[in-house]
């Protein structure tokens, strides 16, 4: 992925991990557009960092997802990198009497069809350009899961093998496909507590590491993933994952 003199897409790019790569590569000379459902967050981006552009977008409404993109598609027809990062975690109670599927549909909705909607949007403007770059957000987790983030856990899981096939697929274009695989991060994906925990990666140390592994080309078979995060991706592989398994399940 060549660094400047991009036009980058990001989804879900008004928080988090999002917002901070859509910082830093804006800082690098890139155009950027993020999206987000709320406006208010998306007016915030606009404020700090003027130069990046905010476009609304809700992944999970059909009608937002055919206006916005067409209209994303007219303005910039240059976009030549796409980071489908938009996702949610929710914990989930399964021996409650009162689980439902409710919080199952609104993960799978949002990390996996968010993710393949936004790639079916767009992945015919890429496959025209000479240096496209595709990346969307998975997670360590999807190698060893945390029980009680079940579902959130198998949607990245998902992610991870339906990247690999998507790779497979477009091994013949010049479109790289790339998979980032976040720990535990400083962001507010699961609440406020998560945010300021101690036991979590800063968010400025991560995406540092994530900017200079994508400098480097240090992404083997397309994964950006930490050493810190080996373990995790290679337990089955190195008959650890019971014990890991169990040393993160630990109740």
């Amino acid at each position: 992925m060549q660094m400047t003199g991009n036009t980058i897409l990001i989804t879900g790019g008004t928080s988090g991990i999002g917002r901070a790569l859509a910082e830093a590569f804006h800082d690098r000379g890139n155009r950027v557009i993020v999206t987000g459902r709320r406006s208010c967050l998306l007016d915030e981006v606009a404020v700090n960092r003027p130069g990046l552009i905010g476009i609304p977008l809700d992944l999970n409404d059909d009608l937002s997802v055919s206006e916005t993109t067409e209209q994303i598609r007219a303005r910039f027809p240059e976009i030549n990198v796409l980071i489908a990062n938009a996702g949610i975690s929710r914990m989930e109670d399964i021996m409650a009497e009162s689980w439902d599927t409710s919080a199952a549909q609104e993960i799978v909705n949002t990390n996996i069809m968010g993710v393949l909607r936004t790639i079916a949007a767009f992945l015919p403007m890429l496959k025209s350009r000479p240096d496209a770059t595709i990346m969307a957000t998975g997670s360590a987790l999807a190698f060893v899961p945390r029980a009680d983030f079940a579902t959130y856990c198998a949607s990245k899981a998902f992610l991870h093998s339906w990247l690999q096939s998507l790779r497979h697929q477009l091994r013949t274009l010049p479109v790289e496909v790339l998979e980032l695989s976040p720990p535990y991060v400083q962001t507010k994906l699961t609440g406020e507590r998560q945010a300021s925990d101690p036991r979590a990666m800063p968010l400025t140390t991560y995406i540092a590491d994530v900017m200079r592994m994508l400098e480097e080309g240090n992404h083997p078979h397309g994964e950006l993933i930490l050493e810190r995060d080996f373990p995790r991706r290679y337990a089955e592989r190195d008959g650890r994952y019971e014990e890991i398994f169990t040393a993160m399940n630990l109740t």
